[in-house]
């Protein structure tokens, strides 16, 4: 019971990483059809740009209080949100009406383009984060769960819960969701396609941000390279809960997490990838449309 309790929390954990940035990844495939593989890279860059603010204030007046860590937290997300949204007007606005494959290959440039440029601005080695978090916690049947493991899982359900109603309780949610039903049809309603466009990216960059962020204080060190395998186990995630469905996501990152957990307890954390990337090509195989996606009928 101890080893199952201490499995499912270190899943939970894991899987709220990956549903973060899975969330930005199903947004943007649910209103143009993209699968845009540098979003695991604003995971990456996140964790960089916080790594940057904790740096600058722990020699200030708030030192490393939890209200320096919110205050870059809140730093972090915003940044990157706009960095996405600089992406978006830049590199995939001209190219909408290009070929699906026009947008997939300039979606693994601008990932290079950030590994490459965050390793010319911090550095190539691994880098320790200045902050980390504590390891005091509580246990439970045998299990040890730290105060860390239950923050990281409330925050990141709270982004969750905040996106969720943001989706269905406001005027941009809904055009989101009319612009992934008939993107025409929404454009001749009179909606700004291009800035609804722009706010999803910018929410989206603003998740994965916030997971690397997250992931930094809680591992302890970062890398350039941090944000691709991350990205697409990510994306797993978003097939296995069924891309374009948000709660699908959702579900699909924690089940992933439990199961990569799981499965390295088991076998050993040398398989850890090769069991995300199994799930990937079983549900592929079997069930493509994902746990909760809908089969889609192109319309000509």
């Amino acid at each position: 019971m101890s080893i199952m309790i201490q499995l499912i929390g270190d899943g939970l954990v894991l899987g709220a990483f990956y549903s973060l940035i899975a969330l930005g990844y199903t947004m943007v495939y649910g209103i143009i059809r993209l699968l845009n593989f540098a979003h695991g890279d604003f995971y990456m860059f996140g964790a960089f740009i916080g790594y940057t603010g904790l740096s600058l204030v722990i020699g200030g007046p708030f030192g490393s209080s939890l209200l320096a860590i919110g205050l870059v937290f809140i730093i972090t997300i915003i940044l990157a949100g706009f960095a996405g949204m600089g992406v978006e007007r830049i590199a995939y606005r001209p190219l909408l009406n290009a070929p699906r494959l026009s947008l997939l290959i300039t979606a693994l440039g601008v990932g290079f383009s950030l590994q490459y440029g965050s390793m010319l601005i911090w550095s190539p080695n691994h880098l320790s984060y200045p902050v980390k978090l504590p390891t005091a916690g509580i246990t439970f049947l045998g299990a040890n769960i730290t105060y860390s493991q239950i923050a990281i899982v409330i925050v990141a359900g709270i982004l969750m819960f905040g996106l969720q109603r943001f989706v269905h309780g406001t005027l941009y949610g809904k055009a989101m969701q009319a612009i992934a039903m008939d993107q025409t049809a929404t454009s001749l309603m009179g909606v700004n396609i291009n800035r609804v466009i722009s706010i999803t990216f910018f929410i989206g960059t603003a998740l994965a941000a916030a997971a690397g962020l997250m992931a930094a204080v809680y591992y302890g060190t970062i890398n350039f390279y941090m944000g691709f395998i991350m990205g697409l186990k990510a994306f797993t995630a978003a097939v296995l809960g069924g891309i374009g469905n948000i709660q699908g996501a959702v579900l699909g990152g924690f089940l992933l997490g439990i199961l990569e957990t799981g499965g390295t307890m088991i076998i050993g954390g040398a398989w850890k990838d090769v069991i995300a990337f199994g799930v990937l090509i079983l549900f592929l195989v079997f069930k493509p449309t994902g746990i909760l996606g809908e089969k889609v009928t192109e319309r000509m």
